[in-house]
């Protein structure tokens, strides 16, 4: 399938109403901080959805939403970004889901709840309800809110490249069965250690994990690693990327633009490493607005950023 004849990602995962709070000073645990709180929309799957809209990708998002109050805000926000909503489930009598975050002073998340029962309801099921849309797909983009059993028939039944957000350690797990059907996982080093069973202590055992993720089947893995770079890993080469250098402001997000590029990225035919650079960027135009979304992403945005070297389109 020739991926430019065919753009449209579908992402399937979360939304959520962001609730976050960031102290004016250091965080005193146990004690009343004062601060800055703000209400806004996330969620993994919708902040990647957002992402590639900011990229100029066609989107269509199939989640779960509550008959609450905070349910039509989803919807107009997303009609307002251009991203199709029409086929996200309506569940009578449940809440849409809830995130609530605090910063450490520097931006860094120092703790967070989430209340997203409702992601149980995106069943095998309802995705093959979908089937339709999924085989149309250039690219397929799930998080790991929704239910093992859901990421087990994408992995069975999805004609388009899979890609994966293990979105924490917890959630990882759910990859495991499945590792062998995914085209692009996107973990972190918690995850990648937990994924590849291998305890990542150095550069070596790093190698030695993302070599283990692609002897399970897996086609590509992108590991952050902060301030460490990214490790891209495929069939042709595992090479250390270097971070895209900015100013903290929020962190939250950084891994949903991040994952956002990779997508845009493949659905322009680029090399991997390529991908990874152009991931980085995006991440670190994230990582400066005070924003889970940066209003400032954009194809050329993300190609300021990074080195003529390393453009996609140099």
């Amino acid at each position: 399938m020739n991926r430019k004849n065919h753009p449209l990602a579908v992402v399937i995962g979360g939304v959520n109403i962001d609730i976050g709070g960031v102290p004016f000073s250091p965080l005193i645990p146990k004690d009343s901080n004062p601060g800055r709180v703000t209400v806004s929309l996330g969620g993994v799957g919708r902040n990647i959805a957002h992402n590639l809209r900011l990229l100029g990708v066609e989107v269509t998002f199939l989640t779960a939403l509550g008959d609450d109050l905070f349910a039509p805000r989803v919807t107009a926000s997303c009609h307002e970004l251009g991203i199709d909503i029409s086929r996200a489930l309506r569940e009578s009598g449940s809440a849409t889901s809830v995130y609530v975050y605090l910063d450490d002073a520097d931006g860094e998340m120092a703790v967070a709840l989430s209340d997203m029962a409702i992601c149980d309801r995106i069943t095998p099921a309802y995705l093959a309800g979908q089937k339709d849309l999924l085989d149309r797909a250039g690219v397929v983009v799930a998080d790991t809110n929704i239910p093992a059993e859901s990421l087990l028939w994408l992995a069975e039944n999805c004609a388009a490249p899979l890609f994966a957000d293990p979105v924490s350690t917890v959630k990882a797990k759910k990859l495991l069965p499945v590792l062998r059907r995914i085209h692009t996982l996107k973990p972190n080093r918690l995850e990648a250690e937990l994924l590849s069973g291998v305890p990542i202590t150095d550069e070596v055992s790093l190698f030695r994990a993302a070599r283990a993720l692609l002897d399970s089947g897996l086609e590509r893995a992108a590991v952050t690693l902060g301030s460490g770079g990214i490790l891209a890993a495929d069939s042709r080469a595992i090479e250390l990327i270097p971070p895209c250098p900015a100013q903290v402001r929020n962190a939250t997000g950084a891994g949903d633009a991040f994952m956002a590029a990779l997508v845009w990225s493949f659905l322009r035919q680029e090399p991997f490493s390529a991908a990874c650079r152009a991931a980085a960027a995006a991440a670190a135009i994230t990582i400066e607005s005070p924003e889970t979304v940066s209003p400032a992403l954009s194809p050329d945005a993300i190609r300021r950023r990074i080195s003529p070297a390393s453009d996609p389109e140099a």
